[in-house]
């Protein structure tokens, strides 16, 4: 334990400690260190809690968002201000996503080149803006522009968390606790919802100023994070493979007398041989995702795709659902997203270990499997009106619970299968990809589809959603691998080692 008069958790003091180092941040410089090593050997601590808890609350924004989309839209149609029609809503919600798909791209690039930390804050930040302007929009485009840079924001902030992360998380516990922070994607949701209800009853607020406060909580909840994240040391893996070996050694020594003060380097741990470099090119990126690991992109591509157009599609018009084909008023909204967000948070909790002893390729393609059969059966039962709006809630319940811990394990899937110089690239393009093919197309598809006023043509939607996540599932059966409790270098040679 640290003494009384030092900061618990202050590893920014062992990082400016390596300053004075700096002039050794160049690249072609063959180094051996067993960094990755100590990493992996660390008992699970106060440490690796505040890291998941500073940074896996990236989860918790997009799902409050995405809730708080889908809660408002009966307000925002509404609105004597605004008054958006269906179509309208679903273009917002696309916009959303092409900000996230944008956002992705460009911060990623810039995660793998200037490092994870600089990244995670500047991403928060522009989140942290976009949404507080989002409750000062006056019209559709006002409010579709603020949408897309929050977007934006949280599309970075995938990329930057989730390699700092998958970074700084021992092998052993790494599915775990990736699903699990993956799944508190619907603590967020449930807090939207918890906030729809009461902002939207009129009996408390004017329900046209309860929806603009509903998007101020999460400019609220971004600057806590903000001031959160201030301890956070850069990743230790980024740095040392960036010429930067005495900051990394430093960060680690700083971990490892918090996590353990009476921990003695035993000298034996592997070590592994690197050359330094300064950046990765473009074209060594673009090479090794679509050249050397092919196959890995193809299986993180359907997996990506699959799962965002079937979260997409339906979580965004879920309150449409509710209110144009069960008459559910738009202030009760948010009382029938809560037990779905409960079987969303569930899954991962309750089945995330087994993706770390079953093994990876037999409970991805499990849970992709599952959730595309039980949506087809529940969506037979939804075109012949034979199920309530708590008989489909429930429904849906179950059939998240799996698709949930699919999903998520989509994200730990890109996240640990590549080299560490293109992390976060990998994971923003396959997010970026992925949602621009499954999650820009479904809030449009559906929300076209639920204009009609069709049962049918929303159930021909949820069968196009089903096949994509079994065919993801087979993908994932046949070309997956199996990176459980392994170090990421082993599961992905990084391309800066030596033999």
């Amino acid at each position: 334990m640290a003494s009384a008069s030092q900061p618990a958790f202050d590893l920014r003091r062992d990082e400016r400690a390596a300053a004075p180092v700096a002039a050794e941040r160049r690249s072609g410089i063959i180094v051996e260190t067993d960094i990755p090593a100590r990493i992996d050997r660390l008992p699970w601590a106060r440490f690796h809690t505040l890291v998941v808890v500073a940074l896996g609350v990236t989860w918790i924004l997009d799902g409050l968002e995405v809730t708080l989309a889908g809660t408002l839209s009966g307000a925002l149609r509404e609105s004597p201000t605004l008054r958006f029609s269906s179509v309208e809503i679903g273009i917002a919600s696309s916009l959303y996503l092409a900000g996230a798909v944008g956002g992705a791209i460009l911060f990623g690039w810039l995660t793998d080149r200037l490092g994870r930390k600089k990244l995670f804050f500047t991403t928060l930040t522009v989140y942290l803006v976009a949404t507080a302007m989002t409750a000062l929009s006056w019209n559709i485009w006002s409010f579709a522009l603020f949408r897309f840079f929050t977007g934006a924001g949280i599309g970075g902030e995938y990329a930057a968390v989730n390699s700092t992360i998958q970074e700084l998380i021992p092998a052993r516990m790494r599915g775990w606790t990736d699903l699990v922070i993956n799944g508190s994607f619907w603590i967020g949701a449930a807090a939207g919802a918890a906030a729809a209800i009461v902002l939207l009853d009129p009996a408390f607020i004017d329900p046209d100023f309860g929806w603009r406060l509903a998007f101020l909580i999460g400019a609220t909840l971004g600057l806590v994070v903000f001031l959160m994240r201030l301890w956070l040391p850069e990743s230790p893996r980024w740095l040392m493979t960036h010429g930067r070996l005495a900051e990394a050694e430093a960060v680690v020594a700083g971990i490892e007398r918090r996590v353990d003060p009476d921990t003695r380097h035993p000298g034996t741990l592997p070590r592994v041989k690197l050359m330094t470099r300064t950046h990765t090119p473009i074209v060594e990126v673009v090479r090794t995702l679509l050249r050397d690991y092919r196959t890995r992109t193809l299986v993180g591509l359907a997996l990506m795709s699959a799962q965002a157009f079937f979260y997409n599609a339906i979580f965004f018009t879920y309150a449409m659902i509710l209110t144009d084909f069960y008459g559910i008023p738009t202030a009760h909204v948010g009382w029938y997203i809560l037990p779905f967000a409960a079987g969303n948070v569930l899954g991962p909790v309750l089945l995330g270990h087994f993706f770390d002893s079953l093994g990876r390729r037999i409970m991805i393609t499990a849970t992709y499997v599952i959730s595309g059969l039980l949506l087809a059966g529940t969506g037979w039962l939804f075109v012949n009106d034979t199920i309530s709006a708590e008989a489909q809630t429930a429904a849906w319940m179950g059939i998240f619970f799996f698709a949930s811990a699919a999903a998520s394990s989509a994200y730990l899937t890109v996240s640990e299968s590549f080299p560490l110089e293109v992390r976060a690239f990998a994971i923003a393009f396959f997010y970026a990809v992925g949602t621009a093919l499954g999650g820009i197309s479904g809030p449009l598809l559906f929300g076209a589809l639920i204009e009609t006023g069709s049962r049918t043509g929303v159930f021909q939607g949820y069968i196009l959603g089903a096949v994509l996540m079994v065919a993801a599932g087979l993908i994932e059966w046949r070309f997956g691998i199996a990176a459980e409790r392994r170090p990421l270098e082993q599961v992905a040679r990084p391309l800066a080692f030596v033999d």
